[in-house]
């Protein structure tokens, strides 16, 4: 009995401590949202860009939410954008300095915030650069500099475009875990890893064809704005002929080499600080929060601008991965509200369950009967991806966005060989001929296979049936493009897979036009929960993600996709449109 009465002592003192916390965090929280945003933006001052997280395309802030402040570092596209758009028109506002480094976005987010800084420049303000290390995507973005520094025993990384492909058939034969594979279309590559050792002459065709697309743009837009002929920079890339500092300046891919000090000096004078003064910076992630509050559209009359970003996988849905329940919310709340008058959804994602895939197809058919539907594609929109963004009127994508990948595949993890080697055996007793159709233990039937396969055909049919009604084009001419093969904006609006190159505001002008609005306002959908939020609803999924993040640090990033590539492919369920291959362009 006293260790009863003990045990329940410690646990109601654990509650009463723990609501104390919460009453106390709630209290603080109160404090600080009565406070000012304390974002105070001097005379004189220098955006400074530097990105040190992730950026997604939407973050999903609720700014009603006390909570949404707090927990995730990573940047919205949308914000940063808007922030810049802010900044062109702020008195306070001389310049931009850019000092990013390792920009971890994707080429089509790089492009967008590459356009928004010429923009920028557009109203008679400098942007500047400089680093210590030059990654080639953080110097596609600095190009759109008036000037780019670098440190004298700096690096800059100009070689051109390359990606990776891992193959598990020797690990699968090694450890007796195998994944069986029912697939549709020569370029539906994303199983090959499955099934060879060696890329397929089709996927190795495909990927070239992709970068070397993806890298031409990139190589124009720096031309542009380095006065380099297309020709000269590929004999850069080729010879890597701005390896060094001294070889970047005289290439003419950077204006000079710099310490940091140097550079600040260089600032001084362009705004008019004396060589001892200081200069006033302001941090991106700072004049996000405080640009937030000023509106650029402000009309009564709304454009909805619904995010659907990362796998997609089913349920509520999340910022990182894609759910019927948030998306099909998203579309009614746009429907239903009387305020919005055109629909844009934003899509970034290589696909996933083509069933879930169908489910919001439908939701935006609906959609378009009662509002102009217009759909932007961010850096991928393959597979399932591709297949919801048919359903609009109109579809723009940024010319490096990796588009369509029409093809379906199934894929269902084996555990024969392994049992069989560990001495355990499997015996299953059923009512039916077909009661017991699969299992993991023992080799899959030629009857499973046979319905499987059925399946594919049958998910493959539909997905080019949905294509060609959405396109305006036979379903001969669509299945001769599609065979899971993905291209770049540029291809996919020659092969009419998209309508128009253009980012994010193009298809909300464009939207607003069909519409008949010249002056509107943009409300974004959804909103997502706060990290807060979700730990208190989750202590398990929390536990989880720490776990994650400590695999992660201990075996490095790279090794960390690995294993998580491989994890994702052993939870898939049900039939796939995804994108053929995980990408990585580096």
């Amino acid at each position: 009995m006293k260790f009863l009465r003990n045990l329940l002592a410690s646990i109601l003192g654990s509650l009463v401590a723990f609501m104390i916390v919460v009453g106390m965090f709630f209290i603080f929280m109160a404090l600080v949202g009565s406070v000012d945003d304390g974002v105070v933006v001097k005379k004189n001052s220098i955006l400074e860009i530097s990105f040190t997280a992730p950026i997604l395309d939407y973050t999903g802030k609720d700014e009603a939410d006390p909570f949404a402040a707090f927990g995730s570092e990573e940047f919205g596209l949308d914000e940063v954008l808007h922030a810049i758009k802010v900044a062109k028109n702020d008195d306070n506002i001389e310049g931009i300095s850019i000092a990013t480094g390792y920009l971890l976005a994707g080429v089509a987010q790089t492009r967008e915030i590459r356009e928004a800084l010429i923009d920028f420049k557009s109203g008679g303000k400098f942007v500047m650069a400089h680093a210590d290390v030059y990654a080639q995507r953080d110097y596609y973005l600095a190009s759109a500099a008036d000037e780019i520094y670098i440190n004298p025993v700096g690096v800059l990384d100009f070689k051109g475009l390359a990606t990776e492909v891992l193959f598990y058939k020797g690990l699968q034969e090694k450890s007796g875990i195998k994944m069986e594979v029912i697939r549709h279309g020569k370029y539906k590559s994303a199983v090959e890893p499955f099934l060879s050792d060696t890329m397929s002459d089709e996927n190795r065709t495909q990927i070239k064809e992709l970068i070397t697309s993806i890298w031409s743009v990139i190589v124009d837009d720096i031309s542009e704005s380095r006065n380099i002929t297309p020709q000269n920079l590929n004999i850069i890339a080729d010879t890597l002929g701005g390896r060094t500092p001294e070889y970047a300046v005289a290439s003419g891919l950077l204006d000079g080499a710099l310490h940091y000090d140097e550079y600040e000096a260089m600032l001084k004078e362009k705004i008019g600080v004396a060589e001892d003064g200081e200069l006033e910076y302001v941090g991106l992630r700072d004049y996000v929060q405080k640009a937030n509050k000023k509106k650029i559209r402000t009309g009564s009359d709304k454009i909805a601008v619904i995010y659907a970003q990362g796998e997609i996988l089913g349920g509520e849905g999340g910022k990182d991965y894609i759910g019927q329940g948030l998306i099909v919310d998203a579309l009614h709340k746009a429907v239903d509200n009387e305020s919005v008058k055109a629909i844009v959804l934003r899509v970034d994602s290589p696909g996933g369950s083509a069933l879930v895939s169908d489910i919001i197809w439908r939701e935006m058919q609906l959609a378009k009967q009662e509002k102009p539907l217009v759909v932007s594609f961010g850096n991928v929109a393959a597979s399932g991806g591709y297949y919801i963004g048919v359903a609009s009127d109109r579809i723009f994508a940024e010319p490096t966005t990796i588009t369509g990948s029409i093809g379906v595949f199934g894929t269902i993890p084996n555990v024969h060989q392994l049992a069989e080697n560990m001495g355990v055996n499997a015996e299953q007793v059923g009512t039916n001929k077909n009661s017991v159709d699969y299992s993991f233990f023992e080799p899959m039937t030629d009857t499973f296979r046979s319905v499987m396969q059925e399946s594919i055909e049958e998910t493959y049919e539909t997905f080019l049936n949905r294509v060609s009604q959405g396109r305006n084009m036979p379903v001969e001419r669509v299945n001769e493009i599609a065979q899971g093969r993905v291209w770049s904006g540029v291809d996919a609006q020659a092969l009419g897979l998209v309508d128009e190159l253009g980012n994010l505001d193009d298809a909300i002008t464009a939207a607003a036009e069909m519409a008949g609005l010249a002056d509107y306002g943009v409300r974004k959908y959804p909103k997502y929960k706060s990290d807060f939020e979700r730990f208190m609803e989750d202590f398990g999924s929390v536990r989880t993600k720490i776990g994650e993040s400590i695999i992660q640090e201990e075996i490095g990033t790279e090794a960390y996709d690995i294993l998580k590539e491989f994890k994702q492919f052993t939870k898939q369920e049900g039939i796939q449109a995804k994108m053929p291959f995980s990408l990585n362009i580096k």
